[in-house]
């Protein structure tokens, strides 16, 4: 069982791969994991791509830079291509194949797709398709529970964004179902 999540969600700036770093974070917390959160922003936040290092540990963390992630969760094909060689041997590819047409290359780590965006359309929260992936991340990894990351999304949807959360939250079950 791994005790230390490394992970890195890339994508396209506006793609909510920030977010889904942050569900890890908050969720992690919420179970009382010790994690990190490092989002990289700049000019690809908006239209090139933008990363995020999240690390949930059962164990105290001594550097927060993921170098060699256990977990990549690629939302575009420059994503893929940057990130798939960096991942351990054995470990977790999840890509979305509604944006990425071609399969990852390597055949010595778990590759799952996850048709992302039409999952999120055929629910009716088309702007959701990071959720879902976050879902399908939930169910196969076990890294942590869907209840942790419903109340995450909890803390991320409330006041004047309130009316997104029961979409997220049907989003984030939808990825799990996925599976």
């Amino acid at each position: 069982m791994i005790t230390t999540w490394k992970t890195i969600i890339a994508g396209f700036g506006g793609q909510g791969v920030l977010t889904i770093g942050r569900m890890l974070a908050y969720a992690g917390m919420i179970e009382g994991k010790d994690v990190t959160f490092i989002p990289s922003y700049g000019a690809e936040m908006r239209g090139g791509t933008a990363n995020c290092s999240t690390i949930v540990s059962d164990q105290p963390i001594s550097n927060p830079i993921v170098s060699v992630p256990n977990l990549v969760a690629a939302m575009n094909l420059q994503s893929l291509h940057k990130f798939e060689k960096t991942l351990e041997s054995g470990m977790f590819l999840f890509y979305n194949t509604s944006v990425i047409p071609e399969t990852p290359k390597r055949t010595d780590i778990q590759i799952i797709p996850v048709d992302a965006n039409r999952i999120a359309s055929d629910i009716g929260a088309p702007r959701s398709a990071n959720i879902v992936m976050l879902g399908a991340i939930v169910r196969k990894t076990k890294l942590l529970k869907a209840e942790s990351v419903e109340g995450a999304l909890a803390k991320e949807f409330y006041g004047a964004k309130a009316e997104l959360l029961p979409k997220n939250v049907e989003a984030l079950y939808a990825g799990e179902k996925y599976l």
